[in-house]
């Protein structure tokens, strides 16, 4: 638990400085790609897709192709870099919590701006254990942007760093 609120301290210093002056609020939503509406994938190694309820009417997006997954919040375009974008090794995300935050806008409306979701990612040491599956034992927070040109990540923290647990 102290590794999330360490590793979040430090990416939201970096992500919130412009917005010192207002007042940044949070949510939380869960989910479960068990519970998601399920698009199969055409190809071997791709596991389809997921549309899960998020904040406010704003989905999660998840992906999955070749053991590695990319999320993307609410209506997503081309140019979205968060369809695209994942963590060099393999990975997962099937369930998770994402923080939502959220600033209010000019006109008194709460806008989310920023997510961060806690990704699984495998470990040298998970890769190097004997045969059959392995679980991903890394753990790693991306925080990604939120804005009308899109969603992109915007900072990664491992939530392993000596001092941070």
């Amino acid at each position: 638990m102290l590794g999330h609120i360490c590793g979040a301290a430090i990416a939201l210093a970096f992500l919130s400085a412009p917005a010192l002056s207002q007042a940044i609020e949070h949510a939380y939503t869960k989910f479960d790609s068990k519970t998601c509406r399920h698009t199969k994938g055409r190809d071997v190694e791709d596991y389809g897709s997921w549309l899960c309820a998020g904040y406010a009417g704003l989905r999660v997006q998840l992906s999955a192709v070749d053991q590695r997954m990319t999320v993307a919040f609410g209506p997503t375009k081309k140019t979205d870099l968060a369809q695209s974008q994942t963590l060099p090794g393999f990975n997962d995300i099937y369930e998770g919590t994402v923080e939502w935050r959220i600033e209010k806008s000019a006109d008194g409306k709460l806008r989310p701006f920023a997510t961060i979701l806690r990704w699984n990612v495998m470990t040298p040491q998970d890769r190097d254990k004997a045969t059959g599956p392995t679980k991903a034992t890394g753990r790693v927070l991306v925080v990604t942007r939120l804005g009308p040109g899109g969603s992109c990540h915007v900072g990664y923290v491992s939530t392993r760093q000596p001092g941070c647990q």
